[in-house]
């Protein structure tokens, strides 16, 4: 009997405080990459958006070595996503009076590790 092995981890960042557009800006440059080259990319880019990614990145790395006992050097980003979030709604006070809205866009980033140096498949025997 072949049995499928879940090889998969992710980290997921909500109500991020940025438009979701700047953070797939660098997103797009980290996905299908290794761990230890997108933690260099991410440590060198002067993007903003690269902490909060960097955050998740080394999550998403803590929970594949603790939950599943993955090495750090066999994980590959295989997939990042980045979605649009809430929109923060304020009304800013300027002159005579009047009130001019604000709107503060959120995003949603996911990062999913896979470990490839694992087989897809082990086989289990009947007794």
């Amino acid at each position: 009997m072949m049995k499928k092995r879940k090889i998969e981890v992710y980290a997921l960042g909500q109500h991020i405080c940025m438009s979701a557009h700047k953070a797939r800006r660098v997103v797009d440059q980290i996905r299908g990459r290794s761990y230890e080259e997108t933690l260099m990319i991410l440590e060198l880019m002067p993007y903003r958006a690269c902490y909060p990614i960097l955050k998740l990145v080394y999550s998403a790395a803590a929970n594949a070595s603790h939950n599943m006992g993955f090495n750090e050097a066999d994980l590959i980003i295989s997939k990042a996503e980045v979605n649009e979030g809430t929109t923060v709604k304020k009304l800013k006070p300027r002159a005579r009076g009047r009130g001019y809205p604000i709107k503060r866009s959120t995003c949603h980033i996911t990062i999913v590790l896979k470990n490839t140096s694992l087989d897809l498949y082990e086989e289990y025997s009947f007794i």
